[in-house]
C-alpha cells in the first residue's frame, strides 16, 4: 500500500497538498471484485426496469441481489442516506430518494446508481435507462450521455490529465445540443466510497492532475436537455435541474493501467443500454 501527494497552486502562489491513494496489486483484485458485484446488480435491476413498478421496489431489488453476492449497499446510511441506491427519474439529475408512491410511467427515463462494498472495497455504477418508449428527445439525451462517458474514458491513460476526461465529455454533450452539470463530479474510489480526485466532467485538455497506474477513480458525466444548473430538494439530496428539463447520467469506476484503462464495472456487453 502506498500514497502518493501532488501539488497545486493556490490563488495565493502557495500549494497546496491533495493525497491520491494508488492501490496495490492485490488491493487492483479487490477493486475489480467489487465492480463486477456492481455491474451484475446494475444489470440485474435494468432487466426489470418497466412501466408500473415504485423506485422502492428497485431499492428492494438492490438489497436482495447485492446481499446475494455477499456484499452490501455503500449508499445505504451514508451521512444518513435512507436507502440502498439513488433512482433518479426526468428532471432530477442525482441522488434520488426511492418512495413508495414513486411510479415508473410511460416514456419516463430513469438513472439507477449502484455502490457495492465487498470486502471493504467500493465499486460504484450507474446508468440511466429507458421505461417503455421515451420521446425522441429524451432518447437523444440518453444517448449522447453515454456516448459522453465512454468519450471520457477512452482519455484515461497514465500519460493523460484529469482535463482531458472533461474535456472530451464536454465536446460530446455540446455537440449533441446539450449542457453538463458542473455542481457534482467523479471521485476516487477504493476502501472509502468517496476519495480525492475530484474528477469534473468539463475541461481543458492538458490541464490537471496527471494520471498514474493504480489510480482508481469514477467518470459519471450528467447532461441536461437545457440549463446546467441544478437545486437541492428541501429532502437535502434530491438534486433537480432548475429548469425543469430532462437530466441523464451514466457512470463507471475505472483503473488506470500500464496499457491505459480497465473499466472496473463493465458487463459483458459494456455500459448496460438504456433499452
Amino acid at each position: 500500500m502506498q500514497n502518493r501527494y501532488w501539488t497545486r497552486p493556490l490563488c495565493s502562489g502557495q500549494t497546496q497538498r491533495v493525497s491520491i491513494y494508488i492501490h496495490s496489486g492485490l488491493e487492483r483484485q479487490a477493486l475489480r471484485r467489487a465492480g463486477r458485484v456492481a455491474a451484475a446488480t446494475l444489470a440485474a435491476i435494468g432487466e426489470r426496469i418497466a412501466p408500473g413498478i415504485t423506485t422502492a421496489q428497485i431499492d428492494e431489488w438492490v438489497r436482495q441481489h447485492t446481499e446475494d453476492q455477499g456484499a452490501r449497499p455503500s449508499q445505504l446510511g451514508y451521512h444518513g442516506f435512507p436507502a440502498a441506491t439513488c433512482t433518479s427519474r426526468n428532471q432530477v439529475v442525482c441522488h434520488g430518494i426511492p418512495k413508495a408512491h414513486e411510479v415508473l410511467c410511460e416514456g419516463d427515463i430513469i438513472n439507477v446508481d449502484i455502490t457495492s462494498n465487498i470486502g471493504g472495497f467500493h465499486g460504484d455504477t450507474s446508468a440511466t435507462f429507458f421505461v417503455g418508449q421515451p420521446s425522441a428527445g429524451a432518447r437523444k439525451l440518453v444517448h449522447a450521455t453515454r456516448r459522453s462517458l465512454e468519450a471520457g474514458i477512452e482519455q484515461v491513460s497514465p500519460r493523460a490529465r484529469l482535463g482531458d476526461i472533461g474535456a472530451a465529455i464536454e465536446e460530446v454533450a455540446k455537440a449533441a445540443g446539450f449542457s453538463v452539470v458542473t455542481s457534482f463530479g467523479g471521485h476516487g474510489i477504493g476502501k472509502q466510497m468517496h476519495m480525492p480526485p475530484h474528477v469534473n466532467h468539463v475541461g481543458k485538455r492538458g490541464r490537471g492532475l496527471r494520471l498514474v497506474v493504480g489510480m482508481a477513480f469514477t467518470i459519471e458525466p450528467m447532461l441536461n436537455e437545457g440549463s446546467p444548473e441544478v437545486e437541492v430538494l428541501e429532502d437535502g439530496w434530491t438534486v433537480v435541474t432548475k429548469d425543469g428539463g430532462l437530466s441523464a447520467q451514466f457512470e463507471h469506476t475505472v483503473l488506470v493501467t500500464e496499457a491505459g484503462c480497465e473499466v472496473l464495472t463493465a458487463t459483458s456487453c459494456g455500459t448496460p443500454t438504456p433499452g
